[in-house]
């Protein structure tokens, strides 16, 4: 956490930046901090990041570390959330507050150019949290995990330069996959809190009725074969997720198979404590997250990315934030080149784009191009 909520009035007031993309090193110190106490998979997985991008990503963290604290940690979410919303349109508009994360996620924002509709996203999913929302199927839980962390993963992706929508799409992927993971890992702790993550209807077609489970929450079959199916969900995306891993900037490699490598092996994790997350948390041991680490610098050459499929529906507003238009190409065949004989073939292609032509002029200024007709 960046800063107490229980801060000096004073400190809430927006600062002037004279140098609004340079990272302060004692902003970057408390950020630093907020990483290595809130995550440790993550904090373990950042030391392999260039120096270059580590800045930036402890920055990001920081503020969303900081801002899922002020939710958690209060008695009064609701305005809580209000404070942090306006936080946001203050930083991304050059005139943070002044506090040391809001400083250098403003630095980050601007020099990498992130939407601000991406961490709106992400304090959106927060507010849910503060409802104690829950879920009545599997892709309503997706919306869910797209905002708390589809969102880092695709601000993650930013800093790293990537602008082409498959390679953003797969970032999301790792983000929800990671959510999916954490959600698996913690069903008993959630549930003692009064928090329940785990799709309604499967836990109704399990014949569990989620109120008097949440009653008393323990560990039995059905619950089991719910958090398998979660863990399932989360591997076929990780699986995605490296395809893309492969596509990043070499340098950039490393960190992501990491953070792949170490997420997954919680959810293996759960897997041998027999899907029981509930009288049990998993903790990956120091010698197998070390082993984990090992596998990620071995596998950084990697293969070109493959995948050019959309993430999942509940999140592609985030790669179109970021892509625009261009992600709605995703998923779609790619075109083979012509040969040179077939000139059929190409007068037909040359006429479908002299009609894409035309339908975009009509479209854009529909009176001016029937008037030129």
């Amino acid at each position: 956490m960046c800063f107490p909520l229980h801060v000096s009035s004073t400190a809430w007031f927006p600062m002037s930046m004279s140098t609004p993309d340079l990272l302060a090193e004692s902003d970057l110190a408390a950020c630093r901090e907020a990483l290595r106490h809130g995550s440790r998979s993550f904090h373990a997985a950042s030391h392999l990041l260039p120096m270059s991008l580590r800045d930036g990503a402890t920055a990001l963290y920081g503020f969303c570390r900081e801002a899922d604290d002020a939710i958690d940690q209060t008695d009064r979410p609701a305005e809580a959330l209000v404070l942090l919303r306006e936080r946001l349109r203050c930083l991304h508009a050059g005139m943070p507050f002044d506090l040391a994360c809001d400083r250098a996620f403003s630095a980050v924002v601007r020099r990498y150019g992130i939407p601000e509709e991406i961490p709106a996203a992400l304090l959106e999913g927060f507010a849910w949290d503060a409802e104690n929302r829950r879920y009545a199927d599997f892709p309503s839980l997706l919306s869910y995990a797209a905002r708390v962390a589809g969102t880092v993963g695709v601000m993650m992706a930013c800093v790293m330069g990537v602008e082409k929508p498959g390679l953003l799409a797969r970032a999301s992927d790792l983000g929800v996959a990671m959510q999916l993971t954490n959600i698996a890992r913690d069903v008993g702790e959630d549930a003692r809190a009064g928090r329940l993550y785990l799709p309604l209807a499967w836990l109704e077609a399990e014949g569990i009725d989620a109120s008097e489970w949440m009653a008393a929450p323990v560990f039995n079959p059905g619950i089991a074969r719910v958090v398998a199916r979660l863990l399932e969900a989360a591997e076929t995306l990780y699986r995605k997720a490296e395809d893309g891993i492969a596509g990043l900037p070499l340098a950039c490699r490393p960190a992501m198979y990491a953070a792949r490598y170490l997420y997954a092996g919680i959810g293996h994790q759960v897997a041998r404590n027999g899907f029981d997350s509930v009288s049990t948390r998993a903790r990956v041991s120091r010698p197998r997250k070390l082993w984990h680490l090992t596998r990620a610098i071995a596998a950084t050459p990697g293969l070109p990315s493959r995948d050019h499929s959309p993430t999942v529906p509940e999140a592609m507003f985030l790669v179109r934030a970021v892509a625009g238009p261009a992600a709605d190409a995703l998923g779609m065949p790619h075109r083979t080149s012509i040969p040179w004989w077939n000139l059929d073939a190409r007068v037909e292609r040359l006429i479908a784009i002299f009609e894409r032509l035309e339908r975009r002029e009509r479209d854009s200024d529909p009176i001016r191009f029937f008037e030129a007709s």
